[in-house]
């Protein structure tokens, strides 16, 4: 069985074994990470023992990877290649000081980043105080970086700290994805990390997961709300893994997207609003009342801007990104809305409100899943994955394509 903690293993001869699977030589490994072929071979039968696998087979010519090597090994590559971008990002004099990191370091600047105080970054990392304390100090010598602004209490990452940070959670990612493909009994099983947008909220995503923990009951779920931008942070800095919701046109680039479905809004009132028993409503006839609006910038207000093309826009005095507060003051009073039909089911099925105009023709907008360009995603995501794509599809939107799942070498296109 792997070990279930990815910081116990160590940085250095990770290194040297994507050196030994490019040249089929741990000769050429032990040279390169300045480590004895003794050393480098004892490093590589202690990492065979973490992860209960043998990673090279014995040759008379050298070795060679196993399956399950160049399983792990490409994970590796991935982790590594996120803790070299972070400290490259740094400047151009920092490439030799990444080499000297170490797993210890990387853990304690994440927990801290989540943590926010060296106590409570020590109770996650499992690590006394002191060490935490010395890691990041050691972190910040070794890259002659200050990473932490400390303020009362609390302790706050520089910016530098902040992108390091950054590279450092989705190395992590990546070793505990490696862990949880080369576990075999399921308790090593990574937790799938999803951003949910308003739209996804009520049907998609907690029927994927309804579906997902009944096939199989050892998958975890963490699940994170808010708006847009925040959550793009949270994908970017490997907090989540996939948004699921609606999309915009633009995008950061280091982020795909893929449609799932699409979205046709209504316009909605109170059930005793003067339009809703209306047999034949125009723009007009919605132009005379006020609305409740989305965010600038937002595609849902940028549909509102869309359905009154070529004429003065209503009045909007309630900007709103809460749909409980939308629906509730729509029953309060004679506003008028554009919502998601899987935003508003349950209140339209017991009467608190009503959609205006069935012949009123409202835009469409996207519904799909944002991931990085980078993520590859465990067997087990591609499942979850496919699961979203399913409930997408029958929650009352117009599907767009089957959405197949992702093979693990595999990145979307936007």
């Amino acid at each position: 069985m792997p070990t279930a903690d990815p910081f116990s293993l160590n940085l250095r001869h990770l290194r040297a074994l994507l050196i030994v699977r490019e040249n089929g030589s741990i000769s050429a490994g032990a040279r390169a990470a300045s480590l004895s072929q003794s050393a480098l071979t004892q490093g590589i039968r202690k990492i065979e023992n973490q992860l209960s696998c043998e990673l090279f087979e014995r040759q008379a010519g050298g070795v060679a990877a196993t399956p399950a090597g160049e399983l792990a090994l490409r994970r590796i590559a991935a982790a590594l290649g996120h803790l070299d971008e972070a400290v490259r990002k740094l400047g151009p004099n920092h490439e030799r000081s990444g080499r000297l990191l170490t797993l210890t370091h990387v853990r304690a600047l994440i927990s801290l980043a989540d943590a926010r105080t060296f106590a409570s970054a020590a109770s996650a990392a499992r690590l006394s105080q002191t060490s935490v304390h010395r890691a990041v100090g050691d972190l910040e010598h070794l890259i002659d970086e200050r990473l932490v602004d400390r303020r009362g209490q609390g302790s706050l990452l520089s910016f530098k700290g902040r992108q390091l940070a950054r590279g450092f959670r989705l190395a992590g990612r990546e070793l505990r994805a490696m862990i949880s493909e080369l576990s075999h009994d399921n308790r090593h099983m990574v937790p799938i990390a999803i951003g949910a947008l308003a739209v996804a909220r009520p049907f998609i995503v907690p029927t994927a997961i309804a579906r997902m923990a009944g096939e199989n009951p050892h998958a975890r779920f963490t699940v994170a709300e808010g708006d847009w931008q925040d959550l793009v942070e949270q994908l970017q800095d490997g907090v989540i893994d996939l948004i699921i919701g609606s999309l915009r046109e633009l995008k950061p680039a280091d982020l795909t997207q893929e449609t799932l479905a699409d979205d046709q809004v209504l316009v909605l009132c109170g059930r005793h609003h003067p339009l809703a028993a209306a047999p034949d409503v125009s723009l007009a006839d919605l132009a005379r009342y006020p609305w409740i609006v989305a965010s600038p910038l937002s595609p849902l207000r940028q549909l509102w801007e869309q359905m009154f093309a070529g004429q003065a826009l209503p009045d909007g005095p309630v900007e709103c990104e809460s749909i409980m507060v939308a629906i509730n003051l729509l029953a309060q009073s004679h506003f008028l809305t554009l919502a998601s039909p899987r935003q508003v089911e349950l209140p339209l099925q017991a009467n608190r409100l009503a959609q205006v105009g069935s012949s009123i023709k409202t835009p469409n907008r996207p519904i799909g899943m944002i991931t990085r360009k980078n993520w590859r995603p465990t067997e087990t995501e591609q499942r979850f994955i496919h699961l979203v794509a399913e409930a997408a599809r029958h929650s009352g939107a117009a599907p767009i394509a089957q959405a197949q799942p992702r093979s693990q070498s595999r990145t979307t296109t936007g």
